[in-house]
């Protein structure tokens, strides 16, 4: 028999599968990597409902192989985490890496995309989403004048009603219309 440590129960893992585009053996791989991330805060074995309460801080987050160089690291984890304060439990990780993972379909992928421009939570993507993006994109190498030519251009490009900002339905077709948007919004576990 040995002493096999027993990481999910079986209905754990069955439910993560039903809501992830993971397998088993990924989900286990998963939750390795998240276990790696604060291995003095992540137990072996999580029981009860510590996946949902077991949280990592941002700044440890932040520091992850697969974050650590992306811009938007700050506002992934923030969007991903249940409260919106950045720290993760086991399942916001596990959501957040289903999101960015392969099998993950477009549609999915886009409504994510637009919450995370959505810095505001207006359920909008207006002018100052657009800056805080192009300030984390360029690493604030544009100057105002150019940052501001931009910003204008795609809400004169993607604003259809006229509103000054995009809608998700703007956002989406602005997103549809760009060819390497599912190959950048993904992350290999």
């Amino acid at each position: 028999m040995g002493n096999k440590l027993v990481t999910f129960t079986e209905q754990q893992l069955e439910n993560y599968q039903d809501c992830t585009f993971f397998t088993r053996k990924e989900i286990l791989r998963v939750y390795k990597r998240f276990r790696e991330v604060d291995p003095d805060i992540v137990p072996k074995q999580m029981t009860g409902n510590q996946p949902m309460t077991v949280r990592v801080p941002l700044m440890n987050m932040e520091k992850l192989q697969e974050l650590k160089e992306n811009p938007f690291k700050k506002r992934i984890c923030e969007v991903f985490s249940r409260d919106g304060t950045g720290y993760l439990t086991f399942e916001d990780f596990l959501d957040l890496l289903s999101v960015f993972s392969e099998q993950a379909p477009r549609d999915i992928k886009v409504f994510y995309a637009f919450c995370i421009y959505d810095f505001d939570g207006d359920q909008h993507v207006g002018p100052e989403d657009l800056h805080q993006a192009l300030r984390l994109l360029t690493r604030q190498e544009l100057t105002s004048e150019e940052m501001q030519q931009i910003v204008e251009k795609v809400i004169e490009e993607g604003d259809v009603d006229g509103d000054g900002k995009l809608s998700y339905m703007e956002f989406e077709h602005v997103i549809t219309r760009a060819p390497d948007f599912l190959s950048t919004f993904h992350i290999r576990i």
